[in-house]
Formats: structure tokens, sequence, C-alpha cells
């Protein structure tokens, strides 16, 4: 589990295909690796990765090919910089929202625009994301726990404050730009507790009614 609090931003220093699945290796010279070991889990632009070997400020990650198809792993290139957290630990503060890592799917930047000091941000969701994108709800965005500040269908909008801006890969982002995605856990998991009986279905029934009467309204 993460919080979505970026620690350090790293660079992609190789990506090597190992037949369908690929390794890549990140360098994070701010990194604290003094409690990181082999077999540990960093989120790395928001997609858990568990280190199979470490180096000099670095660490080599497998990428499996369910991975690739569902991230932006499929487009990253050698200097690609990225954002890193380590797992949470129970004595960790929960700063931002929990995270589990595991991309629910890839948006894409659609505008960029300046709002007094701060930026804001429009991103495209995959349409079958968008019911669980809520104003003034978490989202998390290549790793990083942000807030929605506007929904327009599958369409949301962030503000970015500068803070957030220097300390992530947020600056680097244009117009074009893919991004993993992850939706809030509670939102998924309600969505599934109130199907009830009709869990076989892929469609989903939840509605406003159901949760107002579910005491959620």
């Amino acid at each position: 589990m993460f919080t979505g609090i970026i620690e350090a931003v790293g660079t992609l220093a190789s990506l090597r295909r190992q037949g369908e699945d690929m390794a890549l290796t990140v360098h994070a010279p701010t990194l604290d690796f003094g409690d990181v070991k082999l077999g540990d889990s960093i989120a790395t632009n928001g997609v858990c990765l568990t280190v199979v070997a470490l180096g000099d400020k670095s660490y080599t990650a497998d990428v499996s090919l369910e991975t690739l198809s569902r991230t932006g792993f499929a487009e990253a290139k050698v200097g690609d910089r990225v954002n890193l957290e380590k797992a949470l630990m129970p004595t960790s503060r929960l700063g931002g929202h929990l995270v589990s890592g595991h991309v629910d799917g890839v948006g894409e930047v659609k505008s960029v625009a300046s709002s007094g000091r701060a930026i804001e941000y429009w991103i495209a969701a995959p349409a079958e994301l968008s019911r669980y994108i809520a104003e003034k709800g978490s989202i998390a965005v290549d790793g990083i726990s942000l807030t929605v500040n506007a929904v327009q269908g599958a369409l949301f909008r962030l503000t970015i404050v500068p803070h957030t801006a220097q300390e992530t890969t947020i600056a680097q982002w244009k117009p074009g730009r893919r991004v993993n995605l992850e939706v809030d856990q509670i939102a998924r998991y309600l969505e599934r507790l109130m199907m009830g009986k009709s869990q076989e279905s892929t469609a989903s029934n939840l509605t406003l009614e159901k949760l107002a009467k579910a005491g959620f309204l």
C-alpha cells in the first residue's frame, strides 16, 4: 500500500526487453535506500513494482506483459522521469489517500492553463472509469495523490500548487501526455458491495438513490 505522497523523482536508466516482458532500472539519487531490500515494493509512476536488484542509488524491477498493457510503461523511454514512493509502513502518516499501486487505466492530459500561482490540468480518463471519479474526491495520477476539482463526463480537472509541481513530474505534463490513473479504492469497493447478488453482472447498477438509501448521501 502507498499514500500517493511522492518521496523522490527518479530517472529511467535502462529498459530491457525480455521476450514480451521488460526489466527497468531506475536511478534515484534522492531516494532513501537505507531501508530498501530485495523483494520490497516501490511505486514507480503509480505502478507497484518489486525490487529484484539494487545498485548504487538505483533499483531494477521486472514489468510483466499485464503491466505493460495497462500502464504508460509501454511508451516509456530511457531518460523519462518517474515519481517514486516506497511502500507504506504501519507507522507512516497517511498524508494522501490509500493507493494500491494497481493502475486502473491510462488517461491523457488534454489542456494546461495557469490559475494564479497554480496550474490547472484537464485530463481525460477512460470512459469505464468515469463513474468512479467525483468532484472533491481523490485520484492517483502517475502515483500522485490528487484532489479532483471538477468533472465533465470522463474529463476531470486538477489544480496543482507550486510545491506539488516542484516535487513531482507534473511540471513536465503537456497536452497529449499519457498518465497512469488509479481511482479511489472506496468507490470501487462501494460499487461492488452495492451490486449485492448481482455481482456476476459486468454492468454497474450503482445509483444516487441507492447511495442515499444506504446512508452515503
